[in-house]
């Protein structure tokens, strides 16, 4: 594959998309292992908790510097993702890093005048110039993969920005519950996902009319409910194991 415009900038990482240097280049659409897809979890953002909790578990973990980020199992064992059926996504609703393959957003560095820019890794196993979607049309305009990439991004920027106050919101409420997630099936074996924490439905269920008007005011109701609401979703993740396992 010619990239040479590309590789003597890969050891930098992702760079500006334009149409003149990228403008033969692909994205295979197809999913797979091949294609960074077998992972047994994802970061996900408010932005698209009201999709995926018709489908996922919508879980949190806190770092070390006691910051909450939430995410979605995917699998039970080490790079399993139960989601993948051959070379398609078994479910309506990808999370958005799952979808933005290649692409990722880019800001100009602390104090330096910009804005947010798309950018490439000219590297990534689904950039191709023999297959795949087109990045760019004939005339150098989007492409309609680019435009559905720049909604996707747009949502993980505008969810990543709102994370922090998103948990501190939840954190003030005092909604943040540790969940245990032992899960026994038939066969005695057991599937545990360690550390996580929830959305507590009997404490959202037991706020007062000035925590619910605050939460409510922010747009952080909608999202607790739909966490809070999304657990009973890690009961189809393990069916998802057991019906995997036992057609293997």
């Amino acid at each position: 594959m010619d990239m040479s415009v590309d590789e003597k900038r890969a050891d930098n990482g992702p760079i500006p998309l334009n149409n003149v240097d990228h403008a033969g280049l692909r994205v295979v659409l197809e999913r797979g292992s091949a294609y960074g897809d077998g992972v047994n979890q994802c970061r996900v953002f408010a932005t698209e908790f009201e999709e995926l909790q018709r489908e996922y578990a919508i879980l949190f973990r806190v770092d070390a510097e006691g910051t909450y980020h939430a995410f979605v199992p995917l699998g039970l064992a080490a790079g399993e993702n139960l989601f993948l059926d051959g070379d398609r996504w078994d479910a309506h609703h990808i999370p958005a890093l799952m979808q933005r393959g290649p692409f990722s957003i880019g800001v100009p560095p602390a104090g330096e005048a910009g804005e947010p820019m798309i950018h490439i890794d000219p590297t990534h196993a689904r950039i191709s110039r023999d297959w795949g979607a087109p990045i760019f049309l004939d005339h150098g305009g989007n492409a309609p993969l680019l435009d559905r990439v720049g909604d996707v991004l747009r949502r993980i920027y505008a969810g990543h920005a709102i994370e922090p106050a998103l948990s501190a919101a939840f954190a003030a409420h005092d909604l943040f519950e540790p969940v245990d997630i032992d899960v026994e099936v038939e066969d005695g074996r057991h599937f545990s996902l360690p550390d996580c924490v929830t959305v507590s439905q009997d404490r959202l269920g037991a706020l007062d009319g000035d925590a619910l008007a605050a939460l409510h005011r922010d747009d952080f109701l909608r999202p607790a409910v739909w966490v809070a609401s999304s657990l009973a979703n890690v009961t189809r993740l393990v069916d998802r194991k057991v019906r995997r396992d036992g057609a293997a």
